[in-house]
Parts: C-alpha cells; structure tokens; sequence
C-alpha cells in the first residue's frame, strides 16, 4: 500500500469582512494511505482525457470533519485531482479521485 502525503482543497467560507462571508479555496495538508490505484482513458479522440478511480484513506482532524461537503480536489502526484466521493470511516475519510480539477484554486 502506498503512502500519500499532499493537500486536500475545501471550498470553505472565509469571513473577508465583519459580517460578510465569502467562499474560498483553502488547501490543508494530510496524511494517508492510497488504497487503490487506478488509471482509465476517455474518449476516441487525438488526446484522450486521463481518469482515475483512486481511493485515498486520509487521517481526518476535525476541520475535515467538519468540512466533508465542501472538499473539491486533492493533489496527488503533481496534479489537482476532483475529489468525486467521500466515505466516513471514522477516524478516517475514504476519498475517491476522479479527473483532473480545472476549477479555481
């Protein structure tokens, strides 16, 4: 099984103002296990698109806890990963990678 050590980015709210809140990647760093490791290519075209079904087991604290619904990628091997599924196994989440993320960071 291999390690993982890399940051997970949360879309949280973030108070800019008194009063005011407003949504904002933040990137925390943690530490797991990557449980399963899979590729699949997309498309019949000249430059497929690059999927992956990983599943990475990450030691939970409790922002992560706290913040399950708003985790939108993980970096993992020098990529920003969406993250397409969290499962809850306390004390730790069982995330499931998908394609690349192309949003905002």
């Amino acid at each position: 099984m291999a390690k993982f050590y890399g940051k997970i980015g949360f879309n949280a709210p973030v108070e800019t103002a008194p009063g005011v809140w407003m949504p904002q990647i933040v990137e925390r760093p943690y530490y797991g296990d990557v449980t399963r490791n899979t590729r699949r290519l997309e498309g019949n075209q000249v430059n497929d698109n690059i999927r992956v079904s990983n599943n990475v087991s990450i030691v939970a604290d409790p922002f992560a806890n706290e913040n399950i619904y708003s985790m939108i990628y993980a970096v993992y091997m020098g990529a920003k990963w969406k993250i397409t599924d969290v499962e809850v196994q306390y004390p730790r989440l069982i995330l499931t990678l998908g394609g690349l993320y192309d949003g905002e960071t």
